[in-house]
């Protein structure tokens, strides 16, 4: 038997919170599959199993707070490990209608096969799963009869079955009104916020409410702020702890304009390459040429990674910050790049970032060109050694070979560890990005 442990999903997380389970006990998972859901007071993100085996209990309810290592599930080899109910305890859902999802209830409401993915979606529509009655094979449950069942839910309980629970009483419900469709998450979160659901319009499948509905509804003005108490927290500490040093070039963006323009004449429109993409790979490669730059610095020593995972610094609508890493950023060609760092950023917008992509970045770039911003400056952070910036690429005065014209350039910056590197290494770095740059097609 194995405890699934809440994991650290950044040099800063000291705690988080389990905002939804993915999985029921006894389900049977693979390493990889994910688990839960978990806040982390900068981002909501999806955490995967380190195990293989059925999940057996859990440890902690929706909504409780641990602190990371503390158990939070238990997986066993087989079902036959799988403890029974404590003595004198009710069995789940016992003694009450069931307002959502049952944990352990494998089945139907006529005992029907219900398989994990389709109780995850019963458990995302709100839908009792005893209410559902298979359709498929051998009687097993099929993503219309959740449908079904969800519409049912929709228009009210059938006969004889305790109808679902009232809009928060902050908020009477109007007369004759239905119960909203929404998922446990978004529930639980209206009646903390006093929120109606009556009044929204969800955004999820079939006009499912979700916990982003409820959230734009209330306003995110508390979220926000703890966001921007942890953000500042960790970087008050970075200044504190890591002896920063600041350098910066003027990149020659010639060549890998001219190039992508060229390129881009060839492309569908939704496949043309940014200047960013560009940037983010010569910044991978020089990485994995002036190794004092990726890494960590941890219990008094540096410890350089021999793979790259470029950290993105991705701003989020309620105000957060989160760096999110794009996986061996250094190997991956142009195209790629572009197709991972749209799908990241939308994750981590949607708060669905996975535990890994917040564990593992090994140097941050943070680029604020869109917004008009010639140069910055960012804060290393912990325990990485290194945070490249780049600035707007704008047209301007350039002189070669005693002639004056007009260039493509940005400005790149470098903020590094001054226990691990120093100004010949960091100029080194900057230099061999402006290099990597002047044949784009080889990047």
């Amino acid at each position: 038997m194995a405890d699934f442990r809440m994991p650290s999903l950044g040099a800063d997380m000291e705690h988080g919170k389990v905002v939804e389970w993915l999985v029921q006990p006894g389900d049977y998972i693979h390493k990889g599959d994910l688990v839960a859901v978990v806040d982390t007071d900068k981002t909501v993100m999806d955490i995967e199993s380190f195990d293989e085996g059925v999940v057996a209990e859990f440890l902690v309810d929706i909504g409780d707070t641990v602190e990371v290592g503390t158990p939070i599930a238990r997986i066993t080899a087989t079902p036959a490990e799988v403890p029974p109910p404590p003595s004198g305890l009710p069995a789940p859902g016992a003694g009450k209608p069931a307002a959502h999802p049952v944990h352990g209830d494998r089945r139907g409401g006529t005992g029907a096969t219900l398989p994990p993915p389709m109780r995850h979606l019963a458990h995302t529509l709100g839908v009792d799963v005893g209410r559902i009655s298979g359709s498929g094979e051998n009687g097993e449950v099929t993503r219309a009869d959740v449908e079904r069942a969800a519409s049912a839910h929709v228009t009210g309980a059938p006969h004889g079955e305790a109808p679902g629970p009232l809009p928060p009483a902050k908020v009477p419900a109007a007369a004759g009104a239905h119960r909203v469709r929404s998922s446990p998450l978004a529930r639980r979160l209206a009646e903390q916020l006093g929120v109606n659901l009556q009044a929204l319009t969800g955004t999820g499948p079939d006009g499912a409410v979700k916990e982003a509905d409820v959230r734009r509804a209330a306003g995110a003005g508390g979220k926000a702020q703890t966001l921007r108490n942890a953000i500042g927290a960790l970087m008050s500490r970075s200044k504190t702890e890591i002896p920063h040093y600041y350098l910066s070039t003027t990149l020659d963006l010639a060549a890998a304009m001219a190039w992508m323009q060229s390129a881009n004449r060839q492309r569908a429109l939704a496949s043309r390459l940014v200047p960013s993409a560009l940037l983010l790979k010569a910044a991978a490669l020089a990485a994995r040429e002036v190794p004092e730059m990726n890494g960590f610095y941890t219990d008094g020593a540096f410890r350089p990674s021999s793979d790259v995972h470029l950290g993105v610094a991705v701003a989020l609508r309620n105000g957060g910050l989160v760096a999110p890493a794009l996986r061996n950023a250094d190997t991956l060609a142009l195209d790629d790049l572009m197709e991972q760092l749209r799908n990241l950023v939308e994750r981590a917008r949607a708060g669905r970032l996975q535990r890994a992509e917040m564990a593992d970045p090994t140097i941050t770039v943070t680029n604020l060109g869109d917004l008009g911003v010639e140069s910055v400056y960012g804060i290393i952070y912990p325990p990485q050694v290194a945070m490249v910036g780049f600035g707007r690429v704008v047209e301007q005065p350039w002189a070669n070979g005693g002639m004056l014209g007009i260039r493509h350039a940005a400005t790149a910056t470098l903020s590094a560890d001054h226990r691990v590197s120093n100004g010949l290494r960091g100029g080194r770095f900057l230099a061999r990005i402006d290099e990597l740059l002047q044949t784009p097609e080889e990047l």
